[in-house]
């Protein structure tokens, strides 16, 4: 599977982290984000893999600045994409399973490395359930597109 990730100069070490320890485990990683510590604007960042993982480049995205928060504000105003920012594994495996999202965040600065590791695991092994959550993402889609619900 291949993974886009991204990050602002906050979360670099975390990236670098995330992107060796999917690697060992056989994904792809293809890296949007920065490499260096010089401040940058998380928007750019947020819309590389947002891009990536609209257009079938990339499977899956994963996205980390200092809270996770406005990196992902930034990737769901791509069209496609449903990013969710999770803190734990639980809500990571959910938002795959009930909200087909197809983008986790998380901020470097809210969660460590293990903790990390157990947020994109549980994203990444969990499926997408459809069945009575496929109306509301089918929801969600419509409110993107500008209709009414």
């Amino acid at each position: 599977m291949k993974i886009a990730i991204g990050n602002d100069h906050t979360a670099v070490e975390m990236k670098n982290h995330i992107s060796e320890y999917l690697s060992a485990k056989g994904y792809t990683i293809v890296n949007y984000g920065t490499d260096t510590e010089e401040r940058v604007d998380y928007p750019v960042y947020g819309k590389r893999v947002a891009d990536a993982v609209a257009s079938g480049t990339c499977e899956l995205g994963i996205l980390i600045c200092g809270t996770g928060i406005g990196i992902s504000l930034a990737a769901n105003k791509v069209k496609g994409i449903r990013a969710a920012v999770c803190s734990e594994p639980y809500s990571a495996m959910m938002t795959r399973r009930h909200n087909d999202s197809n983008i986790i965040a998380f901020g470097a600065r809210v969660v460590g490395p293990a903790t990390a590791e157990m947020i994109v695991d549980a994203f990444l092994e969990a499926e997408y359930e459809g069945g009575r959550h496929a109306r509301r993402v089918e929801m969600i889609e419509g409110i993107e597109n500008g209709k009414e619900i």
